[in-house]
C-alpha cells in the first residue's frame, strides 16, 4: 500500500511534512506536490543556502521561466542531504509573493499614506535629512541596524555605511535580542564568542549530548534529526529544558527545570562533578584560570539546593552530573533558553564553566555549541554589525584596530563604543537618538515590550526601513525602500558552525527592487563619503584584506567547492572546524564565577504564571517568509498557549478555548493548549502569530552584559473569557 507511515490524515500525525520520504522514495510512488509543477528537463537549477535557522542547509532552486518552483535537497557539510519542512517548502513562495515591495515609498505627512516615489528622490531625503540630524545633534543622533538574514556582504556594507557615512558605531543586527549573550559570554571565558564545533561532528561518534535550552527538532529541524539519529546508534541524551520536548522522549535524563534558573543548575552539575573527583585536573592546571573561585561558588549549590532553586529531582541532576563527566565525548548544545534572560550571558559561560571543568574543550564530539538562530546571525557579528567590534570582532576601543580601518577607509571614525541595539529605542524616547535606519528587521513583532517599541519609532525624527515587504514595522517609517530576497542576489552566510557559505542569484524579479549594498553605496556618497561601486565579491576581498579571521575566505574558493570555516588566515588554509585545540583564543579559558540570580520578574498573586516563549516547526520569526506558504499556515496559522492540566481544571479553561492573558504590559487573547507540556504556573506561546503576539506581554529586562532581552521569563495572568 502506497502510503506515509502514519496514517490517512497526516494533519493529525506527528509527521512533519519535511518530504525526505519522498525524497528518498526509490519509484517515485511518493512525491512532492512541487514536483508537477514542471518537467525536470526544462529548469535549471542553482545551488544556494537556505535562508532560515543556521543550520545553513545546502539545496538547489528549480528555476523555470524565471520562477522558483521546487528546491531540491544537496548533500551539504551540515545537512548531508536532509531538508525540513521550512528549507524545502517555506524557502521560495515569498520571493513571488505579490506582496513584495517594488519600488521606493515616501509618507505623505498630511495624509499619513505611502506614496510611490523614484529612487532619486527617496535617496536625496533620506540623505538629506539624516545629513540635517547629524549636523544638528551630532553623529551619534543616528543609529543603524544590520539584516540578520541577510548575507555577510550587505551587513559589511550596512555597518561600512554607519561608521564612515553617518559617523557613528551606534550600529547593531538582531544578535542583540537572541545570542549576544553568546558572542559576549564566550568570548570573555574562551576568547571566541562563537560555536565550538562542526554540526557533524557534536552528532556524529559521540557517546552523549546534553541538550540545554535547544529544541532543536523545531527551531533546528536537520540537526535535530540528526541527534535522533545519533541517539538511535547509541549515544546517551541529556535533555534540560521547561517543557516535555520531542527530544525529551528519547532522553536518558529529562531535567525539566525552573525556567530562568540555568547558572543553578550548572553549578549543581559542578558541584557533583567535583565531589565524585570527576573534573579534568591536568585540563584545568594547563589550560585554564579562576578554578578555585569557582570551586568555591560551587561548593554552596548542593544537589539538594538545586532542586529547590530549579523545581527539580536531585537525583535526576546527579544521575546528569555523573553521565556528562564519564563520556568520552560529549557536547553541550544550548539555544534560546540560556541566553534570552536577564543572566543570559552568566548562562552561557556557566555552559563553558562545565565544558572546561571535565576537559571538553578543542576536542572532537565535544565542546560549547551554541545554534544560531537565524541563517545569518552569526555573519552579521562576524560583519562588525555591533556597536562595540568591527568586522572579526576587533574592538572599536582598540587604537591599533582605528588605526588600521582608518586608513583603509579613509576616514577619521568615532572612538566611542555605539549603543546597543535594544538600548536604541529607549534612547530615541529621550531623543538622544533621532534618525534610524532598520534593514530587514520588524522590531515592533519581534522585540519585548511591544508598546514600548511602538512609542519609540513614533518618538524618531526620521525612520528609514529597508525590506521585502510592509511590516509593521513599516507602518512607522517616514521612507521604505523595497530589498531584494536572498534568491536575487550573490553573496554568504556563514553559519551556526562559522561555515561560510554561497548564496546564488536564482532569479531577476519585475520592479525596481536594488540590491541592498547598491542602495548602501549611493547613501554613502550621497551623504560625502567616496564609496567605490563594488560587487558582492570584491566586497568579500574587502572583508578579508581587514579581517584576520576572513583572510582566506573569497568567492572564488568557495565557487571551487571548497568548504571553510572561520578562522581561515589565508588563501592556503584550509579553515578550522574545531575552535581552541591545544589553546584557547584567549590564552587561559576563564572560570566565570556565576552565582545565580533570579529572573527579573517573578510570579504574585496578581501574575501567577511564568509565560515563556520560542519557535514552532512550521514558521520562522515574523512569517514574513513562511507566511507566503499555504500548506505552512494550514499546519499552523494561529497563536495559542500552552498551559499545565492541573491550571486548565483550576481555572474551567478547556482545550482549544479561547482565554485573555495578560502581563504588566499588555492584554492578548488566544488559544488554550492544554497538557503536561508545560509544568503548573507556568506557560509557552510562539512569537509568530499577529493574532496573538506574545512581545506584547515579554519583558524587556536587559542581560547587564549583552543587553539581551529577558523573553524566556516573564509574569502573566490568564483569565477564561
Amino acid at each position: 500500500m502506497i502510503d506515509a507511515p502514519f496514517g490517512p490524515d497526516w494533519k493529525e500525525t506527528t509527521c512533519e511534512s519535511c518530504g525526505n520520504c519522498a525524497e528518498a522514495c526509490p519509484t517515485g510512488a511518493l512525491i512532492a506536490k512541487n514536483r508537477r509543477k514542471y518537467q525536470p528537463g526544462r529548469v535549471k537549477k542553482v545551488l544556494t543556502t537556505c535562508p532560515h535557522c543556521a543550520t545553513g542547509c545546502q539545496y538547489y532552486l528549480v528555476v523555470r521561466d524565471n520562477t522558483i518552483v521546487d528546491v531540491e535537497p544537496a548533500d551539504g557539510p551540515s545537512n548531508k542531504g536532509l531538508l525540513c519542512v521550512k528549507g524545502r517548502f517555506g524557502s521560495f513562495n515569498f520571493v513571488h509573493s505579490p506582496e513584495r515591495l517594488k519600488y521606493p515609498l515616501i509618507k505623505n505627512k498630511e495624509t499619513g499614506e505611502f506614496e510611490r516615489a523614484t529612487w532619486d528622490e527617496a535617496l536625496d531625503l533620506i540623505a538629506s535629512k539624516f545629513t540635517q540630524i547629524k549636523k544638528e545633534y551630532g553623529p551619534d543622533a543616528l543609529a543603524g541596524f544590520a539584516c540578520s538574514r541577510s548575507p555577510n556582504e550587505d551587513c559589511y556594507m550596512l555597518q561600512k555605511m554607519v561608521r564612515c557615512a553617518f559617523g557613528t558605531n551606534n550600529v547593531d543586527n538582531c544578535a542583540r535580542v537572541c545570542h549576544s549573550a553568546s558572542v559576549a559570554g564566550l568570548a570573555m571565558t574562551l576568547g571566541s564568542g562563537a560555536m565550538t564545533n562542526p554540526i557533524g561532528d557534536i552528532t556524529g561518534d559521540v557517546d552523549c549530548i546534553m541538550l540545554v535550552g535547544s529544541n532543536p527538532e523545531e527551531a533546528h529541524p536537520v540537526v535535530g534529526m540528526q541527534i535522533r539519529q545519533a541517539v538511535a546508534r547509541g549515544a546517551r541524551l541529556i535533555v534540560v529544558d521547561p517543557r516535555d520536548i520531542g527530544l525529551s522522549k528519547m532522553a536518558d535524563v529529562h531535567i525539566k527545570l525552573k525556567p530562568g534558573t540555568n547558572v543553578a543548575f550548572a553549578n549543581g552539575m559542578m558541584n557533583v562533578i567535583i565531589n565524585e573527583n570527576l573534573q579534568d585536573d591536568e585540563f584545568i592546571k594547563e589550560r585554564t584560570e579562576g578554578y578555585d573561585e569557582i570551586k568555591k561558588i560551587v561548593m554552596e549549590y548542593t544537589p539538594e539546593k538545586v532542586g529547590e532553586i530549579c523545581h527539580i529531582d536531585p537525583d535526576l541532576l546527579r544521575e546528569a552530573a555523573l553521565m556528562y563527566a564519564k563520556a568520552k565525548k560529549a557536547p553541550i548544545i544550548y539555544c534560546l533558553g540560556v541566553t534570552e534572560h536577564s543572566t543570559g550571558t552568566e548562562g552561557v559561560m556557566s555552559m563553558s564553566n562545565m565544558a572546561m571543568l571535565v576537559g571538553k574543550i578543542g576536542k572532537s564530539g565535544c565542546g560549547v555549541n551554541p545554534l544560531r538562530g537565524q541563517n545569518n546571525v552569526q555573519g552579521a557579528c562576524d560583519m562588525g554589525a555591533l556597536p562595540g567590534d568591527f568586522p572579526g570582532y576587533q574592538k572599536v576601543t582598540n587604537p591599533d584596530v582605528i588605526a588600521k580601518f582608518e586608513k583603509a577607509w579613509g576616514v577619521e571614525l568615532n572612538k566611542k563604543p555605539g549603543t546597543h541595539a535594544t538600548d536604541v529605542f529607549g534612547a530615541a524616547i529621550r531623543k538622544e537618538i533621532r534618525g534610524l535606519f532598520i534593514f530587514g528587521e520588524d522590531p515592533v513583532v519581534t522585540d519585548a515590550d511591544q508598546n514600548h517599541i511602538r512609542k519609540a519609532l513614533e518618538s524618531l525624527d526620521f525612520f528609514v526601513l529597508s525590506d521585502l515587504f510592509m511590516t509593521e514595522t513599516a507602518q512607522y517609517a517616514d521612507v521604505i525602500l523595497p530589498g531584494t530576497s536572498y534568491a536575487e542576489k550573490e553573496g554568504t552566510f556563514s553559519n551556526t558552525e562559522r561555515r561560510v557559505q554561497r548564496v546564488r542569484k536564482a532569479v531577476q524579479l519585475e520592479g525596481e527592487m536594488r540590491l541592498d549594498t547598491d542602495i548602501f553605496i549611493d547613501l554613502m556618497n550621497r551623504m560625502g563619503y567616496p564609496q567605490p561601486q563594488l560587487t558582492s565579491e570584491e566586497i568579500m576581498d574587502e572583508i578579508a584584506s581587514l579581517t584576520p579571521s576572513f583572510g582566506g575566505i573569497s568567492h572564488r574558493r568557495l565557487d571551487r567547492g571548497e568548504t571553510l570555516q572561520w578562522p581561515c588566515l589565508d588563501a592556503k588554509h584550509p579553515g578550522t572546524p574545531i575552535m581552541h585545540v591545544g589553546k584557547f583564543t584567549r590564552g587561559l579559558g576563564w572560570f566565570y564565577p556565576a552565582e545565580y540570580v533570579p529572573s527579573a520578574e517573578q510570579p504574585d498573586d496578581e501574575y501567577p504564571f511564568i509565560l515563556m516563549t520560542g519557535r514552532i516547526l512550521y514558521h520562522y520569526n515574523t512569517r514574513a517568509m513562511t507566511g507566503k506558504t499555504p500548506g505552512l499556515m494550514m499546519k499552523e496559522g494561529h497563536s495559542f498557549i500552552e498551559m499545565n492540566t492541573e491550571d486548565a481544571v483550576r481555572l474551567g479553561i478547556e482545550n482549544g478555548e479561547k482565554i485573555r492573558v495578560s502581563s504588566r504590559r499588555g492584554t492578548l487573547t488566544t488559544t488554550a493548549r492544554v497538557s503536561e507540556k508545560v509544568s503548573p504556573k507556568e506557560t509557552w506561546m510562539p512569537f509568530h502569530f499577529p493574532d496573538g503576539n506574545a512581545n506584547i506581554l515579554t519583558n524587556a529586562a536587559l542581560d547587564k552584559y549583552a543587553r539581551i532581552p529577558e523573553y524566556k521569563v516573564c509574569a502573566v495572568k490568564i483569565e477564561k473569557i
